[in-house]
């Protein structure tokens, strides 16, 4: 071989580097564009996943429900048990940080147990939602209903909290937390099915349920926090 021709190799090696190194340089953004939402679940017990090990909580099941269906999107557990939306507006600030892209919010189910006013509760979720608005991260509401024993009025006016404020926020809305387990049969059946014994929290396959019903709309909230 010729030193002409060792020439016109080298040449061709060095095009073809920097032509490789400029295709590098342009898929760089796309890699970096790639990388999951993060998406902070604020809630009380439901959320945080009281009375089961962590790889049968809500936060754990919702994850891999995301991982088996391809979402790129990363659940971070912030659910603090016994917490009300007083509790949950007291640190939603400090809970999205900037690498927070989205956000769920299954509060309201200690209010209810305390029965404190729709008002002051309205107003905390208000709160709650202000705060995402300002910081621009969409939302995923969840929604609670009374129970009747504190009357219809009472009700009435707790029930209308949700979707009242999924609409003025323009919010994703889910019914309810548990609504999913109401659906599927008698409640007695399901107390005993997918209900832990306190009666108030789901057990393992209680969280399956609500995780393949509320899990198509956390999908379409990772997508929101991608647009």
């Amino acid at each position: 071989m010729t030193s002409d021709t060792y020439g016109a190799l080298a040449r061709l090696g060095n095009r073809f580097s920097r032509i490789l190194g400029h295709i590098i340089l342009i898929a760089l953004p796309a890699f970096a564009s790639a990388e999951p939402v993060r998406i902070a679940a604020l809630g009380d017990s439901l959320t945080q996943g009281y009375g089961l090990v962590q790889q049968e909580g809500f936060t754990t099941q919702l994850q891999n429900w995301l991982d088996a269906h391809d979402i790129e999107a990363t659940i971070i557990n912030a659910g603090v048990s016994g917490d009300t939306t007083a509790g949950g507006l007291s640190r939603v600030a400090w809970t999205l940080t900037p690498d927070i892209d989205a956000m769920i919010v299954a509060l309201g189910g200690n209010d209810l147990l305390r029965g404190l006013s729709p008002e002051i509760s309205r107003a905390n979720l208000a709160g709650i939602l202000d705060v995402a608005q300002e910081k621009n991260v969409p939302v995923l509401l969840i929604g609670m209903q009374a129970p009747g024993n504190f009357g219809a009025d009472y009700k009435a006016q707790f029930d209308a909290i949700y979707p009242e404020l999924a609409q003025d926020y323009g919010t994703i809305y889910v019914e309810g937390f548990l609504k999913p387990l109401t659906d599927i049969g008698p409640w007695e059946q399901v107390l005993k099915t997918h209900m832990q014994p306190d009666g108030i929290h789901p057990n393992a396959a209680g969280v399956t349920v609500i995780v393949d019903a509320i899990g198509p709309k956390v999908a379409e909230l990772a997508e929101r926090a991608q647009e």
